[in-house]
């Protein structure tokens, strides 16, 4: 199924075909992380610092269908409270755990004033990041030394890292495990063409955990 949906995405954006195979990786690389009990940590600056909340908001709850959460959790909240545990059973959904490293400004202030305004996102990568979790790091350059940085900790703590950058891929070519390096030299395009992979890789990740993916016929 993972297959139908990258097919789905390299037909509405078919310059995204010469990296069909990083994305396909990537994808089956969130996927094992999230079957072994790992999260994943998102960075980036300006507007790649929005799309780490995105896909955050896209992974910790539903996107494109709901995620029950489990019976025996449904269970232990209405007997905690008949009333609101019924409520909150019926809502809830289930998480996929990620972290955006550019949403906690009190800590990320801290980090600048008292160290290093570049290791931000490095410091949390040592606080929240372990074996078998990913870092998912994006830059439209591949050059911005606070995710650079963010790399390097990252691989030297063991995590698995996915970059998302421009077509010349910077510094970030030669530190990550999977790379996708999106046609185009201007931030913009670059950032415009980055939105529907990630959105991708949300989709296969939520397909394979709770499926029910399918392909509207009118688009």
């Amino acid at each position: 199924m993972e297959t139908i949906i990258l097919d789905e995405l390299l037909k509405r954006y078919p310059q995204l075909q010469v990296l069909s195979s990083e994305i396909s990786k990537a994808g089956d690389a969130l996927i094992k992380c999230y079957e072994h009990g790992g999260k994943v940590l998102i960075c980036g600056n300006g507007g790649s610092c929005s799309d780490s909340d995105h896909i955050v908001g896209e992974l910790m709850k539903g996107f494109e269908h709901k995620r029950p959460i489990t019976e025996e959790l449904k269970d232990h909240l209405k007997e905690l409270d008949s009333d609101r545990g019924a409520y909150l059973a019926e809502k809830l959904q289930h998480g996929l755990p990620a972290i955006s490293l550019t949403a906690h400004s009190g800590l990320i202030t801290a980090v600048a004033n008292d160290t290093d305004a570049n290791l931000i996102f490095a410091q949390q990568v040592v606080g929240y990041g372990n074996v078998g979790d990913v870092l998912l790091a994006i830059s439209s350059s591949g050059n911005s030394q606070n995710v650079l940085d963010a790399i390097l900790t990252a691989r030297a703590k063991g995590l698995l890292v996915i970059g998302l950058t421009g077509e010349s891929g910077g510094k970030m070519k030669t530190m990550c495990d999977i790379l996708i390096n999106v046609h185009g030299k201007r931030t913009a395009y670059v950032q415009e063409l980055h939105l529907p992979v990630y959105h991708t890789l949300c989709v296969m990740v939520e397909n394979h955990f709770f499926g029910n993916y399918y392909l509207d016929s009118k688009e």
